[in-house]
């Protein structure tokens, strides 16, 4: 009772106690802009923010002690919205490597995003997204492209495509990623012709779609985990042993799914996403066990992509919801992980490891 008195009283003391303004000297200047604003209207939701119609703009020159200032007058339609996305630039089919003579004029940012002189395996890269990425890898200035895929036809088609293109050593080993043997044998290759690699990108895998878990094959659910999971231990496994014998830092680039970490709509895929998933638990894993050999881990989780493999006609009305749960309402371009791909390669990234990084058009943002 004597704290509910006391707490009463100071109330009492409050509401009592006059309210005291420190006045303010008049020839104190404000810190906020005077130029002349207004509401904008373009849509009831966007009334609380207020446009500039004139910005200030100081631009130091070369030479220049002090800036040159100038006005820019803000158009009075320049605070509408766009309403369509933007689409994606044309996929371009040539290959442009970068130079070194390119490479040496690079700022050193710039050059730290590259993979000039490095030494890469591409699993999945005889087509799809696993091409794509060699390519950007190939441009970004690697050394050497090693693609390993398990179609014959295709993974030499694939290299002796991007060597006409790049001008750059490029060779295709038929490995199936469930065939640990053949792995180690053909990454005990690779060291042989051209040292140790620098970066693995694991982009083999394989999708099992529209299948309810209840009629689920046990054979097809161990093939698609084999492939996907147990494939990406084997090709981390040995190319990770080569890097620490060789007392050489690397990164794994391990291309995982947005299904890994939700739940896809309107199919059943449960192995899929259950596959995907342990990737992306498995690279955090082995990222956390091999830092201290300098060895990075790290995922690229895409969303729905606009691939060969999804531009059938029995997906058509699939891919009408896919877009509408997705915010940019489309599918993605087969080369936009290619940025991604390169930074995780580059020395960009050398205190990044660990991370699951989903490229989807904010599909998980739902």
């Amino acid at each position: 009772m004597a704290f509910a008195g006391r707490s009463a009283a100071l109330r009492l003391a409050q509401v009592a106690a006059p309210s005291t303004r420190l006045a303010t000297p008049k020839t104190v200047s404000r810190a906020f802009s005077v130029t002349r604003t207004s509401w904008v209207s373009d849509t009831p939701n966007k009334r609380s923010v207020v446009r500039e119609r004139e910005i200030p703009v100081t631009t130091y020159g070369a030479g220049q002690g002090q800036g040159e200032r100038r006005t820019l007058d803000v158009p009075p339609g320049a605070a509408q919205v766009p309403h369509d996305s933007p689409v994606p630039p044309p996929d371009h089919d040539a290959v442009h490597p970068l130079s070194r003579r390119v490479y040496e004029a690079m700022p050193h940012t710039m050059r730290n995003m590259t993979v000039y002189g490095k030494t890469i395996i591409i699993t999945g890269g005889a087509r799809g997204l696993g091409n794509h990425m060699a390519r950007a890898c190939a441009e970004a200035g690697a050394k050497n492209i090693i693609i390993f895929d398990a179609n014959q036809e295709l993974g030499d088609q694939a290299a002796a495509e991007l060597h006409d293109k790049s001008g750059l050593p490029v060779s295709f080993f038929k490995v199936d990623v469930r065939d640990g043997a053949a792995i180690n044998a053909a990454v005990d290759s690779v060291v042989e012709l051209y040292g140790c690699p620098d970066a693995l990108v694991n982009a083999a895998g394989i999708a099992d779609s529209n299948i309810k878990a209840e009629t689920y094959d046990p054979a097809m659910f161990r093939r698609l985990i084999d492939i996907n999971l147990t494939g990406t231990f084997l090709m981390c496994q040995s190319v990770g042993r080569a890097m620490m014998q060789a007392g050489k830092p690397g990164s794994l680039v391990l291309v995982a799914s947005m299904s890994g970490s939700v739940v896809n709509y309107p199919q059943e895929q449960s192995c899929y996403n259950a596959s995907k998933a342990g990737v992306v638990q498995f690279a955090k894993s082995i990222a956390a066990e091999w830092a201290k050999y300098d060895i990075r881990v790290n995922c690229i989780s895409p969303g729905y992509m606009d691939t060969a493999l999804n531009r059938v006609p029995a997906l058509e009305a699939q891919k009408k919801i896919w877009k509408s749960l997705t915010p940019q309402n489309r599918l993605g371009g087969v080369d936009e992980l290619n940025g991604l791909c390169v930074y995780l390669a580059s020395d960009a990234s050398r205190f990044m490891t660990g991370s699951n990084i989903l490229i989807d058009g904010g599909y998980s943002c739902y």
